[in-house]
């Protein structure tokens, strides 16, 4: 029985060591070679693997799972049949992994087993398909654009993307599942270069095959990347794909198709009911409007995304905007400040209060904007 460790988490400390900085944590990942799962068993391991043998480590609570092989049966992601047995090497278990930067693995004493080249393709900054295999699993095309954008200096073997493009012309990504497809793309959009993943998307015909109601236009890239610089939410990333739709129910087909969280859904459908008032808000009346269409009071923080957004787009697109995002966020405080209860104790008519309060409002945030209008007049 040989336990080696695998995956990122080689791969993360090489590059450490390449690039001189560190990088991100992987979670530890192990392979055994020679074993058994009653050997696992045996040592105390926990089963976890439902379709192969996965364990866990009594103490580390880490993953050991048993070499294994796969052969394609069907098509998509669960279309395969799996074997592990003692006999299977390592090198036959690496070869089933996607890209030879995830092929390599540590033995006990630190020696690197690395039999498909992936040290020479860290060095080389190349994402390379460790072997034909790469094609029966479309999800691969999906973590290669995503490891795109979480390395932008790397790029994808041409090998690589012409067996990508095979698959999509096969009609191999079909068999897609949102959950998985979810999961890669929020990843991709999250890494430190989101608009590498979607070049990689195109250039295969993946993005054009599943989602051509969605085009990745110049302002939907710009977008992307602005939101990304910011720091923004996925939420927020997720919207920015969805700007370049030619109408809100497309957006939000394409959001429920990869299975997109409710937050995210709720944020896009408020942004393309309300398209037109928010970048409509011309005077004090209009944002007051707005703000209480969106219920800023019980959902500043979605106001806030939703106004950030509205002010990328509109810097990117060139539209004429009345307020800065700052200044935003000064109306969005005005109108939130106003205590509700003492509005409503002032009253004797309850049926007036709720009227008592929006003016209340309204006031505080027209008072607001006179401020700002008299901080930008030119001083004698």
């Amino acid at each position: 029985m040989h336990v080696y460790l695998v995956g990122g988490c080689v791969r993360d400390r090489l590059l450490a060591r390449l690039t001189g900085r560190p990088q991100p944590s992987s979670d530890r990942d192990w392979v055994v070679v020679g074993a058994t799962p009653e050997d696992m068993l045996a040592r105390g391991y926990l089963p976890v693997g439902n379709d192969f043998p996965v364990f866990l480590h009594p103490k580390t609570h880490e993953e050991y799972a048993l070499a294994r092989t796969e052969r394609k049966t069907a098509p998509g992601y669960h279309g395969f049949v799996f074997h592990a047995a003692p006999d299977v090497t390592l090198e036959e278990d690496l070869r089933r992994r996607d890209l030879t930067i995830n092929a390599m693995a540590l033995d006990d004493d630190g020696q690197l087993i690395d039999p498909y080249g992936g040290l020479d393709d860290l060095k080389a900054r190349r994402l390379r398909h460790v072997s034909p295999a790469f094609e029966e699993d479309p999800v691969r095309i999906l973590r290669a654009a995503r490891f795109a954008a979480r390395f932008p200096d790397f790029r994808v073997a041409d090998e690589t993307l012409a067996l990508m493009r095979r698959m999509v012309d096969a009609g191999e990504v079909d068999a897609l599942v949102p959950e998985r497809i979810f999961s890669e793309i929020s990843r991709g959009l999250t890494a430190e270069a989101p608009l590498r993943m979607l070049d990689e998307l195109e250039a295969c015909g993946l993005w054009a095959r599943l989602y051509a109601d969605i085009a990745l236009t110049p302002s939907v890239r710009a977008l992307v990347e602005r939101l990304a610089c910011d720091g923004a939410s996925l939420d927020l990333r997720l919207l920015a794909l969805t700007s370049g739709a030619e109408t809100g129910d497309a957006a939000l087909r394409f959001l429920k198709s990869v299975r997109a969280p409710a937050s995210a859904l709720g944020l896009a459908q408020t942004f393309w009911s309300l398209r037109d008032a928010l970048f409509g808000m011309k005077t004090p009346e209009d944002a007051a409007r707005v703000f209480e269409k969106i219920d800023v009071v019980r959902r500043r923080e979605r106001a806030e995304a939703l106004l950030l957004f509205c002010s990328r787009l509109a810097e990117i697109e060139g539209l004429p905007v009345r307020w800065t995002q700052d200044e935003l966020s000064q109306l969005l405080d005005a109108w939130t400040s106003i205590d509700a209860g003492a509005v409503a104790k002032a009253q004797t008519d309850p049926r007036a209060i709720p009227e008592a309060v929006r003016a209340a409002r309204r006031e505080a945030l027209l008072a607001c904007a006179g401020r700002l209008e008299n901080a930008r007049a030119p001083r004698p």
